[in-house]
């Protein structure tokens, strides 16, 4: 093990062990604490005491997860109702006593009224989809939650689900009238229009039904409870969470690219999950026993009752038909002749291996570029050869140099983050050595991850291109390019913002080592912040790019700083460092780049465009037929306009490598063969890609041009 791997380990095991001491000496005065007392117990003890920057938790931060809680069960305000919300306003400021150990109420207060209020529901929009509407009239809705209240009465949630399935029917019918104007042949479509309205209604009322038997399929007493604690996690901070076991298993997942499971990829239709294709080698596959289009009933585990997914998403599904190595799973199976079988099979690993870093090689203008596409920056600790992004991106880097590529882009646009290990491994394949991150503890002492010297592997021009989905990792990623002169970053106005790190603490007495399994899941935990090596954080403020490109998501409101209670930007001294020297002007580059942008028609129209959407989401819908027709029409031909901006008319020249042509062209699983080559078609088009290829080109150029002048 090196020396930065240790760094982080043993970081790791000390808050481990707190958290088994904290839950140990968790009770309640006078009583035996039930399961979720003790498990509420726990959270906020380790909140109070580990958490990086802990809120106290008081009346005033009882009253932010009241507030919370209730907008996360009833976002729209169309359930509720104010008689409700005056019942529950008794625990308004209780909230910090339950979390301190009084007795639960809140939350089985809010359940009974929660179980009482959905078939309420139901028959009002089942009652209300029963019959026509009239699309006439002269009447908008206001569809931004934050500007509305709880209804008053009954008669008042009952308008509001009108205006709602109004809207809802509305969208169908229009597609509807206009499918029948455009295709006047088509008997599904050629209908007098009561009909077409009719069907809209019908289809309203099939998705909600969906969505309502999921509610009372999966959303119980317990899977609220579990809600309720991650919105406790949540005020902290935003990344602060409580993972149930299920949930920290597929955090596991995500972050290793391994799994579990059958060796199928599933997809829902109409509320029923289907077998899309089997991974060839996989339990599905090696038992014969499942055809593509089979639907899944229900899932069992071992020998325990089957639970009937009917209704379920695929998420849920999912989470049921994975699990440990070696286990049991059982599935009823219903094939497309009516037959219905139960086929047991014994789950084992999964690699998914799409969801690793893969590179392509761009031709332009005579120069050939290196593009690596990295989704996430994972790691899989648990096993010496488990996948790491870091080793990855090394392979991609020496297979580009093999096709002797003169510059290379690494694309990190929704990239969430990941190890900081990981990203610490992967700059110094692109720098000399030296620190990559700062970070501070809670304590307000910081340090500096230990790094190694004499890693690199790259030399040359190098672009990184990123967006408001970049976070985390991907902004460590950034930074430190950007601070060491490295490279050029190359995107949106800035990045998402997320500057904080986080630790899984396993939560409950039961608690199995070898499987990382523990009784009643974990707490992924803000207990350090990081810092760039010139001293700023990259918290809520995330990292400003060099080369600003315009995109359709800039005025999301979907960054950290979009998030009440992120935690706030501060500074602290910066590291040494010493910057890359280099032959190319990156700033006359990037001052170039930045002008050529602006004189860019299509990214004037993208930015333009991108405003005017979005002072449009936040305004009223009008539910007059005329009107909302008006007003799509110019919606769709804005957001056609910026799908148009985006896509190159010519493709570019983008190939796989030698080394990858089985990946791609010789899978021997034919859809993820499939997925690869529309993977690598999808990049020819992109004018994102084109931008920073472009960046590659203006960086080798001045730097002959340098030298020639020396």
């Amino acid at each position: 093990m090196n020396k930065l791997k240790g760094w982080f380990l043993i970081s790791s095991l000390v808050i481990v062990s707190v958290l088994f001491l904290g839950f140990t000496n968790c009770s309640i005065k006078g009583t035996d604490p039930s399961e979720k007392q003790r498990l509420l117990s726990t959270v906020g003890t380790v909140l109070e005491e580990q958490h990086y920057s802990p809120k106290k938790i008081d009346d005033a931060f009882s009253k932010l997860i009241y507030k919370k809680f209730l907008e996360e069960l009833d976002n729209d305000k169309n359930l509720f109702l104010q008689s409700d919300i005056k019942e529950f306003k008794q625990y308004e400021t209780y909230l910090d006593d339950e979390i301190h150990g009084a007795e639960i109420k809140f939350v089985p207060a809010v359940n009974a009224v929660y179980n009482k209020r959905i078939p309420e529901v139901v028959v009002i929009y089942r009652d209300l989809l029963s019959h026509p509407f009239s699309f006439d009239i002269d009447e908008t809705i206001q569809v931004e939650t934050e500007k509305q209240t709880y209804c008053a009465t009954v008669a008042d949630r009952t308008e509001r689900w009108r205006k709602k399935l109004k809207l809802l029917t509305l969208e169908r019918y229009s597609d509807m009238l206009d499918a029948k104007e455009k295709n006047p042949k088509d008997t599904s479509y050629n209908k007098p229009d009561s009909v077409l309205e009719k069907d809209a209604r019908a289809k309203v009322m099939k998705a909600l039904d969906r969505v309502y038997d999921r509610i009372k399929a999966k959303y119980d007493d317990n899977e609220r409870f579990n809600a309720y604690v991650n919105t406790i996690t949540n005020m902290m901070d935003p990344h602060t969470d409580y993972f149930p076991p299920v949930e920290k298993r597929a955090f596991d997942e995500q972050m290793s690219g391994r799994f579990y499971g059958i060796g199928a990829q599933l997809q829902e239709q109409d509320g029923i999950i289907k077998i899309a294709s089997l991974l060839t080698g996989g339990p599905a596959f090696k038992s014969n026993e499942f055809l593509v289009n089979d639907v899944i009933v229900k899932v069992a585990q071992g020998k325990d009752e089957p639970v009937d997914i009917t209704g379920y998403d695929i998420t849920d599904a999912v989470k049921l038909i994975r699990g440990n190595k070696g286990t049991e799973v059982r599935l009823t199976i219903k094939r497309q002749d009516g037959s219905v079988k139960v086929v047991s099979l014994i789950r084992d690993e999964i690699v998914q291996d799409e969801s690793f870093a893969r590179s392509a090689v761009v031709n332009e203008n005579g120069k050939k570029v290196g593009y690596i596409y990295l989704p996430d920056f994972y790691a899989d600790f648990d096993r010496p050869d488990g996948a790491r992004c870091s080793e990855d991106v090394a392979k991609e880097i020496k297979k580009l140099q093999n096709e002797n590529v003169s510059g290379i882009v690494i694309d990190l646009r929704f990239n969430g983050g990941g190890s900081l290990y990981e990203v610490i491994q992967m700059v110094e394949l692109v720098i000399k050595g030296g620190p990559v991150v700062q970070v501070r503890d809670k304590e307000g002492k910081s340090s500096v991850p230990p790094y190694r010297s004499g890693a690199l592997l790259y030399d040359g021009p190098l672009t990184v291109m990123v967006n408001e989905g970049s976070a985390s990792a991907s902004e460590i990623f950034a930074a430190a390019i950007q601070d060491y002169k490295r490279g050029i970053i190359i995107g949106s106005t800035s990045t998402y913002g997320k500057g904080t790190v986080q630790k899984n603490m396993p939560l409950g007495k039961r608690y199995d080592f070898f499987s990382d399994h523990s009784e009643f899941g974990a707490i992924k935990l803000t207990f350090q912040k990081f810092y760039r090596i010139n001293g700023g954080s990259t918290q809520l403020k995330g990292v400003t790019s060099d080369i600003i490109l315009p995109d359709a998501y800039d005025y999301l409101k979907i960054r950290e700083k979009d998030n009440p209670a992120a935690l706030p930007w501060d500074e602290i001294s910066k590291a040494k460092f010493d910057k890359w020297e280099s032959n190319i002007d990156i700033n006359k580059v990037i001052a170039d780049e930045n002008n050529a942008v602006k004189a860019n028609d299509a990214f004037k129209f993208i930015q333009s465009n991108t405003a005017w959407l979005a002072k449009k989401n936040d305004a009223p819908i009008n539910l007059n037929l005329a009107k909302y027709k008006a007003e799509q029409k110019l919606v769709r031909l804005t957001v056609s306009q910026n799908q148009n901006l985006t896509k190159l008319k010519k493709e570019m020249d983008i190939h796989s490598m030698e080394a990858d042509k089985d990946k791609f062209e010789n899978n021997p699983d034919k859809s993820k063969g499939d997925r690869y080559k529309a993977w690598l078609k999808s990049l020819k088009t992109d004018i994102y890609i084109q931008q920073s290829v472009k960046v590659i080109e203006d960086m080798i150029n001045s730097a002959k041009t340098t030298t020639s002048n020396q």
